[in-house]
């Protein structure tokens, strides 16, 4: 099999290409305004990988399953392998710079079905990671509601403060991606900045710190099951869960200035120093622990509040909250950002129910709009069993993790596949370029059946690991759509041909 590559105007870095030229040698029209940098465009994976979101709304689930040291030495770990899988991505990316990103990237690798099914996937875990970064979010609100004012969170009222966030996201991507830019590199600096003063708060206020010895060693096991080694491997859901949702720098690639290679290093520079940060937040978390049962049946319903407020007191951590609060906010814009453009990228290739409706551009902001409003009606939908389950909120994280983590991997594995038949473009990894790819779809490979396993024991309606569920679920849908929309759904070999044409004329509105 062929595999159709673009006519590079330019493969050196040094001299940047023409991206919207680029852009229709893959076969799109521009409809996007290109107006996001190189800082932005890593600013958007950072602040969705958001250290202060991930690392702090499963925290709970970390000490429940392997305690400190699973959490700190699965981070160091995780972190290497994910940085691994994001250099394997970033060097595809650089040769597709699209919104469709991974499943545009599989599509022209491996054929129309592989495209398909990876962006199925792929939209499984945006949507998911919405749906998990704002319940986060509005747990943390509730648990700050709490300690100033004594109101007690409950899953009505912490529904009520979800719908208001993703509301208030759909609003802030509306006004178009210059906005979304901005905060994103105001993001950057607030989770740096927040990091290091609650490491440092922590650091030099408690009187009592545990030992390096403690957070390196002590293993908790409370999930009931007996095998330490399966209890470590199920506590990865916390890095690996962070540790998600980089491929937005890949999904916003059509409004980057030089897209091919920045939207590239945007990738691999989020990884790793959110790989940094992160282990310093874990740290200076874990060393301030003064009661750890206390702090996992905190009345606040989140640990990591629990250990503030047992170090700091009632001031002290409602302060620290509200900037783990904020971060996690920015986190939320911009996974709706990357969210509604594979939503718009996929409808542009026929692929949704209702695509037409998807696909629309606003001509004043130059911003799907229709595809926003979609990026956050599912995530509440996917968020309304957390009504009814305690568990709810654990079953969401691990549909994000099972839908977008398997989609990662399937580019790198075909371009592995198609050998030298592959057309690097200008950011690549040289001759590292298939032993680090080769790591990446292993290591994928391997979490992804770790996420299907049950997490807590004995299995029950409430304690049950629903990933399993919605990894079948999207699948069967996505092979039912298939049979309808097989005829019309396709990648374009170049832009201009009449389809494409019918489709740009009632994309812009």
């Amino acid at each position: 099999m062929s595999i159709p590559s673009p006519r590079w105007s330019g493969a050196d870095p040094k001299s940047p290409v023409d991206e919207e030229e680029r852009l229709r040698e893959l076969g799109y029209q521009p409809v996007l305004a290109r107006r996001m940098g190189g800082f932005g465009n890593f600013a958007i994976s950072f602040s969705v990988i958001s250290i202060l979101s991930g690392c702090m709304t499963l925290y709970g689930f970390g000490m429940n399953t392997g305690g400190p040291a699973v959490m700190m030495w699965g981070w160091i770990g995780v972190g290497l392998f994910v940085l691994c899988v994001g250099m394997a991505l970033a060097e595809v990316t650089s040769a597709y710079p699209t919104s469709g990103a991974l499943y545009y990237m599989a599509d022209r690798l491996g054929g129309r079905k592989w495209g398909w099914y990876t962006g199925w996937l792929n939209l499984l875990g945006l949507l998911g990671a919405i749906a998990g970064i704002d319940y986060g979010a509005a747990l943390f609100t509730g648990a700050f509601l709490n300690l100033q004012w004594g109101i007690d969170p409950t899953p009505g009222s912490t529904m009520i403060i979800f719908m208001i966030i993703l509301l208030l996201h759909a609003t802030l991507n509306l006004f178009g991606v210059k906005l979304v830019s901005v905060l994103n590199s105001i993001s950057v600096w607030w989770h740096i900045g927040g990091v290091a003063l609650i490491v440092g708060v922590l650091a030099v206020v408690p009187k009592n710190h545990q030992s390096p010895e403690y957070v390196f060693t002590e293993f908790v096991n409370g999930t009931g099951w007996e095998n330490p080694i399966y209890v470590a491997a199920v506590g990865l859901l916390l890095a690996q869960y962070t540790f998600s949702g980089y491929d937005a720098s890949a999904h916003l690639s059509e409004e980057t200035s030089n897209a091919s290679v920045t939207a590239a290093k945007g990738i691999v520079r989020a990884i790793w120093v959110s790989w940094i940060a992160g282990f310093a937040l874990l740290a200076g978390l874990t060393f301030a622990i003064q009661d750890y049962a206390g702090a996992q049946n905190s009345e606040t319903g989140v640990p990591p509040a629990q250990i503030m407020v047992d170090a700091l007191g009632t001031n002290g951590a409602s302060a620290l909250l509200l900037i783990v609060i904020v971060a996690q906010l920015f986190c939320g814009n911009a996974e709706v950002a990357a969210a509604s453009r594979m939503v718009f990228a996929f409808s542009r290739d026929n692929a949704l129910p209702g695509s037409a409706l998807w696909r629309k551009v606003s001509s004043r902001t130059q911003t799907p709009v229709p595809a926003v409003w979609l990026s956050v009606a599912v995530p509440c939908l996917l968020a309304l069993p957390s009504l009814y389950s305690s568990t709810a909120y654990g079953a969401v994280t691990a549909i994000n993790v099972i839908g977008i983590t398997p989609a990662y991997a399937i580019p790198i594995y075909l371009k592995l596949r198609a050998g030298d038949r592959f057309e690097q473009g200008p950011w690549n990894l040289g001759k590292w370029s298939k032993p680090i790819g080769w790591i990446a779809v292993v290591w994928v490979a391997l979490v992804t059946v770790l996420f299907l396993l049950p997490q807590t024991n004995p299995v029950t309606v409430d304690t049950m690991n629903y990933a399993s569920i919605a990894l079948v679920a999207v699948l069967t849908l996505a092979t039912v759509w298939w049979f309808v929309a097989r005829r019309s759904y396709g990648t374009p070999q170049a832009y201009g041909s009449a389809r494409e044409q019918a489709q740009l004329s009632d994309q812009i509105v």
